[in-house]
């Protein structure tokens, strides 16, 4: 019976991941967004870091949950997981080193892509019965849609987002922790899955005010601790960076490092693993990160967007990278995928004295599937506020936070397929909606732009250059508990 699942899923997966799927729609979407916005995540990137890492709240915050930081951080930890790890391993083991340039393309294209989404999640986000934030593609695809259609889009995203948030954000993170944790230290998988599933309730039980703060200090300690250890292997090699990045820019076009088959199927290969691990990782285009961005302080939308854009930059352009030219300079990439799991751990052992490589990979990986466990859990339970009400958001609390324990205690073959599919399901929904919003986000976009180039304006600024402009945040947020849809639709 499982197995049949398992090949069921599979195939599934094989089709919405396929090259006439999500590939060309993830690409064409980032670039049909990059050029509507004028390539805004090139030339606002500084302002927009700044922001993010340095400021790091609206001083004039309007509304919000938690501070711009504390939603980046929140977003950085649900994607900053087992995809920069073993994703990244798994895509370049069976596309050949190609696959990095494909995920840096994802990467830069995806990053309009996640602004447009943070920036629809602030426009028209709202409040729930408890008075917390509520946003994401589960409102804004209803209330930037005003038809049946964006009604569709918003449950259908809802439902896939609430289930794969066990999959992708719960049981293979899981899994991944007991699995590495015993084979480290020797400690059983169940005890590993009880101490998990009890820090996990005890963080969601305050809510996103509680995951900001958590994920506020441990996500830069983490990327840093792992980043560090990368850089610190391609000094020892950087003899060999020229070659891979050489190879890396070959291989994404003639695919000759892919083993068997012609070179049009190899060169498929690359752009496909790079494209799906890309998105894996960065979770671009998929719209998950909009519901922490949603949560933020911020005196507009834009500038919500510009800093969530900042999170697919360190995530793929700096991690992933790390991580990619650890794996080609050490030449670990070439064990095959049957490697894929303990690539990384092969790559830093080999690069890091003593036994400070296995040590660094895995805390780190410790580190970053805990952590997306905890953003992963908030998705999910705004998902289900949105499916069922406020009343059903503890309850999601609660299995969730034992699901954990299941995943660290048993096989997960079927979990990674059905991630895989929940995970497409989800971001077809929301790119048809990225492409039909595209307008209003362009829009709204070039006037805020156009008065604040470098995102210093202070709120009455702003109020005074927006004045009898519409698209700043919806004005539902300020009357309380959502109504119903806005009274705004899509421009085209």
């Amino acid at each position: 019976m499982l197995q049949s699942i398992e090949t069921a899923l599979g195939t599934l997966g094989g089709i919405i991941w396929g090259p006439y799927v999500l590939v060309p729609l993830l690409l064409l979407t980032g670039l049909y967004l990059t050029v509507r916005l004028g390539g805004l995540q090139f030339h606002r990137l500084g302002p927009a870091l700044r922001l993010a890492l340095f400021e790091r709240k609206d001083a004039d915050a309007r509304g919000g949950d938690v501070t711009q930081f504390q939603a980046l951080t929140t977003a950085l930890a649900a994607t900053v997981g087992t995809g920069n790890i073993v994703g990244v391993a798994t895509a370049i083991s069976i596309g050949g080193p190609g696959a990095l340039f494909w995920m840096w393309v994802t990467g830069l294209l995806g990053m309009a892509s996640k602004y447009s989404e943070a920036f629809l999640a602030v426009r028209f986000r709202t409040t729930d019965a408890k008075g917390e934030i509520s946003g994401g593609p589960q409102y804004y695809l209803e209330r930037g849609i005003r038809n049946r259609l964006g009604t569709f889009l918003a449950i259908f995203f809802a439902v896939a987002a609430a289930l794969a948030a066990f999959g992708i954000g719960n049981m293979t993170q899981g899994n991944s922790i007991a699995s590495n944790v015993e084979s480290s230290f020797g400690v059983p998988t169940w005890l590993t899955g009880a101490v998990l599933a009890v820090l996990t309730l005890a963080v969601l039980v305050g809510g996103i005010r509680s995951i900001g703060k958590v994920t506020a200090g441990l996500v830069p300690v983490m990327i840093l601790f792992y980043v560090l250890g990368a850089l610190f292997i391609l000094v020892v090699n950087v003899a060999a960076i020229p070659q891979a990045l050489g190879l890396i820019l070959t291989d994404a076009f003639t695919g000759s490092a892919a083993v068997g088959g012609f070179a049009g199927s190899a060169i498929m290969l690359a752009v496909q693993m790079g494209v799906a691990r890309g998105i894996f990782s960065n979770e671009s285009g998929m719209g998950s990160a909009a519901i922490a961005a949603a949560a933020a302080g911020t005196t507009h939308p834009v500038r919500q967007g510009l800093v969530s854009m900042t999170q697919t930059f360190i995530d793929t352009i700096i991690v992933v990278t790390c991580t990619g030219l650890v794996l080609i300079t050490t030449g670990v990439w070439e064990q095959g995928a049957d490697f894929a799991a303990t690539m990384t751990g092969d790559a830093f052992s080999r690069g890091l004295p003593g036994q400070w490589g296995h040590l660094v990979v895995t805390l780190g990986l410790v580190l970053f599937a805990y952590s997306t466990i905890l953003g992963w859990a908030y998705y999910g339970e705004r998902c289900m506020e949105r499916l069922f009400g406020r009343a059903a958001v503890m309850p999601y609390r609660v299995v969730f936070s034992a699901v954990v324990f299941v995943g660290c205690t048993v096989p997960l073959a079927v979990v990674w397929n059905f991630a895989d599919v929940m995970n497409g399901l989800m971001a077809i929904p929301n790119l048809v909606g990225l492409l039909i919003l595209s307008g209003l986000v362009a829009r709204e976009t070039k006037h805020y732009l156009d008065h604040d180039p470098q995102l210093r304006a202070n709120r009455q600024q702003i109020e005074e250059f927006m004045e009898g402009h519409p698209g700043a945040i919806d004005s539902s947020e300020r009357a309380g508990v959502r109504r119903g849809p806005a009274t705004e639709g899509p421009a085209s």
